[in-house]
Protein backbone atom coordinates (compact mmCIF):
# COMPACT_ATOMS: atom_id res chain seq x y z
CA UNK A 1 0.00 0.00 0.00
CA UNK A 2 0.86 3.66 -0.67
CA UNK A 3 2.38 5.70 2.20
CA UNK A 4 0.90 8.63 3.41
CA UNK A 5 -2.68 7.06 2.47
CA UNK A 6 -4.55 9.93 3.38
CA UNK A 7 -3.55 12.28 0.86
CA UNK A 8 -4.07 9.34 -2.10
CA UNK A 9 -7.57 8.75 -0.81
CA UNK A 10 -8.28 12.47 -0.83
CA UNK A 11 -7.14 12.53 -4.34
CA UNK A 12 -9.23 9.83 -5.26
CA UNK A 13 -12.28 11.08 -3.70
CA UNK A 14 -11.68 14.36 -5.47
CA UNK A 15 -11.41 13.03 -8.24
CA UNK A 16 -14.81 10.51 -7.88
CA UNK A 17 -16.93 13.90 -6.82
CA UNK A 18 -15.43 16.46 -9.94
CA UNK A 19 -14.73 13.63 -12.41
CA UNK A 20 -11.90 16.03 -13.80
CA UNK A 21 -8.52 16.01 -12.67
CA UNK A 22 -7.88 19.69 -12.85
CA UNK A 23 -10.92 20.46 -10.61
CA UNK A 24 -10.05 17.81 -8.23
CA UNK A 25 -6.58 19.20 -7.88
CA UNK A 26 -8.43 22.45 -6.97
CA UNK A 27 -10.55 21.18 -4.69
CA UNK A 28 -7.81 19.52 -2.51
CA UNK A 29 -5.21 22.73 -3.03
CA UNK A 30 -2.27 20.89 -4.91
CA UNK A 31 -1.08 20.68 -8.53
CA UNK A 32 -2.98 18.56 -11.16
CA UNK A 33 0.53 16.18 -11.84
CA UNK A 34 0.23 15.83 -8.41
CA UNK A 35 -3.66 14.23 -8.43
CA UNK A 36 -2.54 12.22 -11.83
CA UNK A 37 0.63 10.82 -10.06
CA UNK A 38 -1.70 9.85 -6.85
CA UNK A 39 -4.13 8.00 -8.69
CA UNK A 40 -1.83 6.08 -10.43
CA UNK A 41 0.31 5.53 -7.50
CA UNK A 42 -2.70 3.55 -5.94
CA UNK A 43 -3.66 1.96 -9.61
CA UNK A 44 -0.25 0.35 -9.65
CA UNK A 45 -0.78 -0.22 -6.02
CA UNK A 46 -4.04 -2.21 -6.71
CA UNK A 47 -3.43 -3.50 -9.84
CA UNK A 48 -6.74 -2.29 -11.38
CA UNK A 49 -7.58 0.98 -12.70
CA UNK A 50 -9.90 2.88 -10.30
CA UNK A 51 -10.74 5.80 -13.07
CA UNK A 52 -11.54 5.49 -17.21
CA UNK A 53 -10.42 8.60 -18.48
CA UNK A 54 -9.90 9.81 -22.19
CA UNK A 55 -9.25 13.71 -22.99
CA UNK A 56 -13.03 14.21 -22.85
CA UNK A 57 -14.28 12.58 -19.75
CA UNK A 58 -13.55 10.81 -16.68
CA UNK A 59 -15.35 8.11 -15.30
CA UNK A 60 -15.49 6.04 -12.19
CA UNK A 61 -14.97 2.07 -12.44
CA UNK A 62 -16.57 -0.12 -10.22
CA UNK A 63 -13.28 -0.70 -7.89
CA UNK A 64 -12.85 3.30 -7.99
CA UNK A 65 -16.29 3.40 -6.45
CA UNK A 66 -15.78 1.02 -4.05
CA UNK A 67 -12.17 2.50 -2.69
CA UNK A 68 -13.68 6.01 -2.10
CA UNK A 69 -16.66 4.38 -0.30
CA UNK A 70 -14.79 3.43 2.56
CA UNK A 71 -12.15 6.11 1.73
CA UNK A 72 -13.98 8.29 2.47
CA UNK A 73 -15.06 7.06 5.72
CA UNK A 74 -11.22 6.73 6.60
CA UNK A 75 -10.22 9.95 5.71
CA UNK A 76 -13.48 11.18 8.21
CA UNK A 77 -11.87 8.96 10.79
CA UNK A 78 -8.78 10.48 10.30
CA UNK A 79 -10.03 14.49 10.63
CA UNK A 80 -12.21 13.25 13.96
CA UNK A 81 -8.59 11.43 15.32
CA UNK A 82 -6.80 14.81 14.81
CA UNK A 83 -9.67 16.78 16.72
CA UNK A 84 -9.77 14.22 19.52
CA UNK A 85 -5.85 14.47 19.56
CA UNK A 86 -5.77 18.32 19.90
CA UNK A 87 -9.20 18.12 22.49
CA UNK A 88 -6.87 15.79 24.73
CA UNK A 89 -4.06 18.05 24.89
CA UNK A 90 -6.07 21.49 25.60
CA UNK A 91 -8.38 18.91 28.09
CA UNK A 92 -11.17 20.04 25.61
CA UNK A 93 -14.93 18.71 24.57
CA UNK A 94 -14.61 15.76 23.61
CA UNK A 95 -17.51 15.29 20.75
CA UNK A 96 -20.00 12.64 19.78
CA UNK A 97 -22.15 12.02 16.98
CA UNK A 98 -25.58 10.51 17.47
CA UNK A 99 -28.55 10.08 15.94
CA UNK A 100 -32.23 8.81 16.70
CA UNK A 101 -35.06 7.62 14.75
CA UNK A 102 -37.83 10.41 14.95
CA UNK A 103 -40.74 9.50 17.63
CA UNK A 104 -38.42 7.14 19.46
CA UNK A 105 -38.85 7.12 23.18
CA UNK A 106 -38.30 10.24 24.76
CA UNK A 107 -36.97 8.55 28.46
CA UNK A 108 -34.13 6.99 25.94
CA UNK A 109 -33.39 11.05 24.75
CA UNK A 110 -33.25 11.92 28.29
CA UNK A 111 -31.20 9.03 29.73
CA UNK A 112 -28.67 9.68 27.47
CA UNK A 113 -28.65 13.57 28.35
CA UNK A 114 -28.06 12.58 31.87
CA UNK A 115 -25.48 10.41 31.87
CA UNK A 116 -21.55 11.78 33.27
CA UNK A 117 -18.65 10.11 32.25
CA UNK A 118 -15.83 10.62 34.77
CA UNK A 119 -13.12 9.34 32.19
CA UNK A 120 -14.95 12.38 29.90
CA UNK A 121 -15.89 15.36 32.05
CA UNK A 122 -16.18 17.57 28.80
CA UNK A 123 -18.11 15.00 26.73
CA UNK A 124 -20.34 16.41 24.27
CA UNK A 125 -23.10 14.87 22.42
CA UNK A 126 -24.55 16.09 18.64
CA UNK A 127 -27.84 14.81 18.22
CA UNK A 128 -29.77 14.47 15.01
CA UNK A 129 -33.05 12.57 13.87
CA UNK A 130 -33.23 10.62 10.44
CA UNK A 131 -35.40 7.88 9.78
CA UNK A 132 -33.76 4.15 10.26
CA UNK A 133 -32.30 3.40 6.78
CA UNK A 134 -30.87 6.76 6.70
CA UNK A 135 -29.40 6.03 10.17
CA UNK A 136 -27.86 3.34 9.43
CA UNK A 137 -26.27 4.32 6.29
CA UNK A 138 -24.68 7.26 8.36
CA UNK A 139 -22.91 4.59 10.81
CA UNK A 140 -21.25 2.48 7.78
CA UNK A 141 -20.39 6.14 6.30
CA UNK A 142 -18.89 7.12 9.22
CA UNK A 143 -20.73 10.20 10.07
CA UNK A 144 -22.62 9.30 12.84
CA UNK A 145 -20.52 7.36 15.77
CA UNK A 146 -23.97 5.94 17.60
CA UNK A 147 -27.71 5.53 17.15
CA UNK A 148 -30.59 4.84 18.64
CA UNK A 149 -32.85 3.25 16.25
CA UNK A 150 -36.35 1.68 15.69
CA UNK A 151 -35.97 -1.30 14.03
CA UNK A 152 -32.40 -0.80 11.84
CA UNK A 153 -31.77 -2.83 8.56
CA UNK A 154 -29.30 -5.36 9.65
CA UNK A 155 -25.70 -5.48 8.63
CA UNK A 156 -22.54 -7.61 9.82
CA UNK A 157 -21.13 -4.18 10.09
CA UNK A 158 -22.85 -3.51 12.76
CA UNK A 159 -23.25 -3.80 16.97
CA UNK A 160 -26.55 -3.71 17.96
CA UNK A 161 -28.03 -3.87 21.33
CA UNK A 162 -31.62 -4.40 21.97
CA UNK A 163 -32.79 -1.59 24.66
CA UNK A 164 -36.58 -1.34 24.09
CA UNK A 165 -39.74 -3.25 22.80
CA UNK A 166 -43.20 -1.89 22.55
CA UNK A 167 -46.80 -2.77 20.64
CA UNK A 168 -47.58 -0.12 17.62
CA UNK A 169 -50.72 1.61 19.09
CA UNK A 170 -53.75 2.17 16.96
CA UNK A 171 -55.51 5.67 17.34
CA UNK A 172 -59.14 6.22 16.91
CA UNK A 173 -62.46 8.48 17.66
CA UNK A 174 -63.47 8.43 21.40
CA UNK A 175 -66.30 7.53 20.00
CA UNK A 176 -65.62 4.41 18.25
CA UNK A 177 -66.22 1.01 19.65
CA UNK A 178 -62.36 -0.26 19.59
CA UNK A 179 -62.62 2.85 22.33
CA UNK A 180 -64.49 0.17 24.53
CA UNK A 181 -61.30 -2.58 24.78
CA UNK A 182 -58.04 -1.97 26.54
CA UNK A 183 -56.41 -3.59 23.23
CA UNK A 184 -56.78 -3.61 19.65
CA UNK A 185 -56.58 -6.72 17.23
CA UNK A 186 -55.63 -6.53 13.56
CA UNK A 187 -58.29 -8.64 12.85
CA UNK A 188 -60.82 -5.66 14.60
CA UNK A 189 -59.18 -3.44 11.69
CA UNK A 190 -60.82 -5.04 8.84
CA UNK A 191 -62.55 -2.75 6.48
CA UNK A 192 -61.66 0.03 8.22
CA UNK A 193 -60.24 3.59 6.55
CA UNK A 194 -56.41 3.44 8.00
CA UNK A 195 -53.94 5.86 8.48
CA UNK A 196 -50.30 4.87 8.23
CA UNK A 197 -46.93 6.13 7.73
CA UNK A 198 -45.46 6.27 4.68
CA UNK A 199 -43.59 3.06 3.12
CA UNK A 200 -40.31 5.36 2.53
CA UNK A 201 -39.78 5.78 6.16
CA UNK A 202 -39.33 2.79 7.01
CA UNK A 203 -39.88 -0.09 4.03
CA UNK A 204 -39.27 -3.14 6.25
CA UNK A 205 -41.78 -1.82 8.84
CA UNK A 206 -44.43 -1.35 6.23
CA UNK A 207 -44.18 -4.38 4.75
CA UNK A 208 -44.34 -6.26 7.77
CA UNK A 209 -47.26 -4.55 8.52
CA UNK A 210 -48.81 -5.42 5.22
CA UNK A 211 -47.88 -8.84 4.81
CA UNK A 212 -48.80 -9.80 8.14
CA UNK A 213 -52.80 -7.66 7.12
CA UNK A 214 -52.44 -9.83 3.93
CA UNK A 215 -51.46 -13.45 5.59
CA UNK A 216 -54.33 -12.76 8.11
CA UNK A 217 -56.86 -11.29 5.46
CA UNK A 218 -57.52 -8.45 6.85
CA UNK A 219 -58.16 -5.70 3.86
CA UNK A 220 -58.36 -2.04 4.39
CA UNK A 221 -61.44 0.02 3.02
CA UNK A 222 -58.67 2.85 1.99
CA UNK A 223 -55.40 3.57 3.00
CA UNK A 224 -54.19 7.43 3.72
CA UNK A 225 -50.23 8.06 3.92
CA UNK A 226 -48.46 10.32 6.69
CA UNK A 227 -44.83 11.76 7.67
CA UNK A 228 -45.35 12.06 11.31
CA UNK A 229 -47.63 10.85 13.97
CA UNK A 230 -49.31 14.28 14.21
CA UNK A 231 -50.84 14.07 10.93
CA UNK A 232 -53.15 11.61 11.51
CA UNK A 233 -54.94 13.49 14.03
CA UNK A 234 -57.61 15.32 11.66
CA UNK A 235 -58.21 12.05 9.29
CA UNK A 236 -58.88 10.03 12.38
CA UNK A 237 -61.04 13.00 14.26
CA UNK A 238 -63.32 13.68 11.07
CA UNK A 239 -62.95 10.93 9.10
CA UNK A 240 -63.44 7.43 11.38
CA UNK A 241 -60.23 6.65 10.44
CA UNK A 242 -57.86 4.27 12.64
CA UNK A 243 -54.23 5.29 12.63
CA UNK A 244 -50.89 3.05 13.65
CA UNK A 245 -48.52 4.86 15.08
CA UNK A 246 -45.49 4.10 18.08
CA UNK A 247 -45.77 4.89 21.41
CA UNK A 248 -44.69 8.61 21.60
CA UNK A 249 -46.35 9.21 18.56
CA UNK A 250 -49.69 7.84 20.30
CA UNK A 251 -48.83 10.11 23.20
CA UNK A 252 -48.70 13.41 20.85
CA UNK A 253 -52.12 12.76 19.44
CA UNK A 254 -54.23 11.21 22.57
CA UNK A 255 -56.42 14.91 22.86
CA UNK A 256 -59.58 16.09 21.75
CA UNK A 257 -61.64 13.78 20.99
CA UNK A 258 -58.37 11.05 20.03
CA UNK A 259 -58.01 8.17 22.06
CA UNK A 260 -55.43 5.47 21.65
CA UNK A 261 -55.19 1.66 21.99
CA UNK A 262 -52.02 -0.85 22.18
CA UNK A 263 -52.21 -3.48 18.96
CA UNK A 264 -52.05 -7.00 20.72
CA UNK A 265 -49.63 -8.42 17.65
CA UNK A 266 -46.34 -9.63 18.71
CA UNK A 267 -45.37 -10.09 15.62
CA UNK A 268 -45.67 -6.47 14.77
CA UNK A 269 -43.85 -5.23 18.29
CA UNK A 270 -41.35 -2.53 17.82
CA UNK A 271 -37.93 -2.71 18.85
CA UNK A 272 -35.50 -0.29 19.32
CA UNK A 273 -31.43 -0.64 19.02
CA UNK A 274 -28.71 0.89 20.13
CA UNK A 275 -26.65 0.59 16.94
CA UNK A 276 -22.88 1.76 15.63
CA UNK A 277 -20.11 0.45 13.56
CA UNK A 278 -18.79 -3.01 14.20
CA UNK A 279 -15.25 -1.55 13.66
CA UNK A 280 -15.45 1.59 15.64
CA UNK A 281 -12.83 1.33 19.14
CA UNK A 282 -13.68 4.74 20.61
CA UNK A 283 -13.11 4.99 24.15
CA UNK A 284 -14.98 7.31 24.52
CA UNK A 285 -18.24 5.53 22.88
CA UNK A 286 -17.39 2.67 24.55
CA UNK A 287 -17.84 4.22 27.83
CA UNK A 288 -20.81 6.05 27.08
CA UNK A 289 -22.37 2.30 25.67
CA UNK A 290 -21.77 1.03 28.85
CA UNK A 291 -23.19 3.52 30.87
CA UNK A 292 -26.49 4.00 28.49
CA UNK A 293 -26.98 0.32 29.04
CA UNK A 294 -26.48 0.31 32.69
CA UNK A 295 -28.48 2.90 33.28
CA UNK A 296 -31.34 2.01 31.47
CA UNK A 297 -31.07 -1.65 32.71
CA UNK A 298 -31.49 -0.25 36.22
CA UNK A 299 -35.05 1.84 35.56
CA UNK A 300 -35.86 -1.11 33.60
CA UNK A 301 -35.85 -2.63 36.92
CA UNK A 302 -37.20 -0.19 39.23
CA UNK A 303 -39.96 0.32 36.63
CA UNK A 304 -40.81 -3.82 36.71
CA UNK A 305 -40.77 -3.05 40.77
CA UNK A 306 -42.58 0.23 41.04
CA UNK A 307 -46.29 -1.42 40.70
CA UNK A 308 -45.30 -3.85 43.68
CA UNK A 309 -44.83 -0.71 46.03
CA UNK A 310 -47.61 0.01 48.29
CA UNK A 311 -48.45 4.22 48.35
Amino acid sequence: MPRNEIKFMESAIAVAEELNFTLAAEKIHVSQPTVTRNISVLEKSFGVELFARDRKKVTVKDAGRAYVKEARIAVLHSERAVQAARAAMQNAEVMLHIGKSPYINPFLISTLHSLELPLFPQLRIELSSHFSCELVHEILAGGLDLAIATEPPESARLTMAKIEESPFYIAMSEEDELANHSIVTLDALANRNWVLFERRIHPPLYDAVMQLAHHRNVRPAKIQHIVIPEEAFCPVVQNSCVAFTVKSGALRIARNGVTVRPLAEETLSLKTYLISHAENESKVLSELVRAFMRKISNMGKVQQLSPLISP
